[in-house]
């Protein structure tokens, strides 16, 4: 059973068993989507509309900044219907390896920065749902 999600200029489903938050800030909003486990999902929209390309660097280099290790592949790729900038990246953190994507996109409420997060000992039990999740974003563009 999933749930659904519509505001703030998107929809998205979810599964059932997972959690959502929305919090306010002082650029925008936040909306956080937590497995059972430590998988996650994070959607930020940036109202002062920056760069997707600097937004996503910002991002990466925020992660190097607790990860100096960390691996990265630059991606674009069709997220809503337009193109997304970002990267896959792997990581370690307590010992286990760690996958994280992180993508940008514009909206009319802002930039968007979706970041995705599991590690590799839940990456078959919520890797295809977070994938579900993920294709089923929709910005509402009007």
């Amino acid at each position: 059973m999933s749930k659904s999600y519509e505001g703030d200029g998107l929809q998205f489903q979810y599964p059932g068993t997972w959690t959502l938050e929305h919090e306010e800030n002082e650029n925008g909003w936040g909306i956080t989507i937590q497995s059972p486990g430590t998988a996650f999902i994070l959607i930020v929209c940036d109202q002062g509309m920056p760069d997707s390309e600097e937004l996503a660097d910002a991002t990466l280099q925020a992660l190097k900044n607790d990860y100096p290790d960390l691996e990265f592949d630059p991606v674009i790729e069709d997220l809503c219907g337009q193109p997304s900038i970002g990267h896959n990246i792997q990581f370690f953190s307590l010992d286990l390896g760690n996958s994280c994507k992180t993508r940008c996109v514009y909206s009319k409420e802002g930039t968007i920065l979706i970041l995705s997060q599991v590690s590799d000992l839940e990456i078959q039990k919520y890797g295809p749902a977070m994938q579900a999740l993920s294709s089923s974003i929709k910005i509402d563009d009007e």
